[in-house]
């Protein structure tokens, strides 16, 4: 026996706190792998994740087109309105058109498609 001999710890002792060590690691690494599954999946599925953003960033544009829809249906409609208020002529045109009205003097004549059997 060496001079330190006595201060040797048995065999025994050691492995079972290297098992105790090698219990801990792994229930740590075990609740880590946890924890930043969870995230993941929070980070991925929440409330404010990546799929709801996704799914807002899609709705944001079809929001934007339809809004881009409606001020061409304006602006056609504010040009429709000029025309009826200032426009002699275009007033005149939705009158024969529309309502089938006539000059004096004038015939109106109404063409009747045959059934079905029109060749071009």
């Amino acid at each position: 026996m060496s001079k330190y001999g006595f201060m040797k710890r048995p065999a025994e002792k050691t492995s079972t706190k290297r098992y105790v060590a090698d219990t801990q690691k792994n229930f740590v690494r075990g609740v880590l792998l946890l924890i930043i599954t969870a995230l993941l999946i929070i980070f991925i599925f929440g409330d404010h994740g990546v799929l709801q953003l996704y799914k807002l960033k899609k709705e944001r544009s079809e929001v934007q087109s339809y809004i881009s829809q409606l001020r061409k249906d304006r602006e056609i409609l504010l040009s429709e309105k000029n025309k009826l208020e200032n426009d002699l002529k275009y007033i005149e045109k939705l009158a024969r058109e529309r309502y089938r009205m006539a000059k004096p003097g004038e015939k109106v004549f109404k063409v009747v498609p045959k059934n079905g059997n029109d060749k071009k």
